[in-house]
């Protein structure tokens, strides 16, 4: 189980604003089940749903999982059931993106939750190592969420080296 309980600086959350993400291997693929508060702020995208990109730009939760060898694979999850995998090779050096997945989003009150299925051939090598990450709100009420506090003056979820093995997680 992968927790969102702080800011992307350490800064813990209330519960009401918890994040938890299942992590279930399923056999030549992970299930990710995103379970988390909902905002509705910024409005959903209007395009289709499926892959969207930009999708960090809206409400969204995300799963990095980095392998050993410096590629590393974002996947982003929006309530509204648009999604956006991306495979990196090297920090913010996308060498693939708008990865169609199988996913499902559905809303209930001030909850969503989401379901996605991620082939194993999407990851990097393994032995893996994750952190989770989660976008809200507009301007200056944007806010930031992260499962492992990162450095810096403002936030940046590509720090792979600071992500823990997966192994400590689940």
């Amino acid at each position: 189980m992968l927790r969102i309980c702080s800011t992307w600086n350490g800064n813990p959350v209330g519960d009401a604003h918890r994040i938890a993400i299942e992590w279930t291997p399923d056999g030549d693929s992970i299930e990710l089940r995103v379970s988390a508060p909902h905002y509705g702020d910024p409005p959903a995208p209007s395009s289709p749903v499926g892959p969207t990109d930009r999708l960090w730009e809206f409400e969204v939760v995300e799963v990095f999982v980095a392998g050993s060898d410096g590629r590393y694979t974002e996947i982003e999850l929006a309530p509204s059931g648009h999604h956006l995998v991306l495979q990196l090779d090297g920090v913010r050096n996308a060498v693939a993106s708008m990865i169609p997945i199988s996913y499902t989003a559905r809303i209930a009150g001030n909850r969503w939750v989401g379901t996605a299925r991620i082939e194993h051939r999407l990851l990097p090598p393994p032995p893996w190592r994750v952190n989770a990450t989660a976008i809200h709100g507009s301007g200056a009420d944007r806010v930031y969420l992260s499962m492992v506090a990162l450095p810096g003056r403002a936030p940046d979820f590509h720090q792979p080296d600071r992500f823990p093995p997966l192994a400590s997680l689940t």
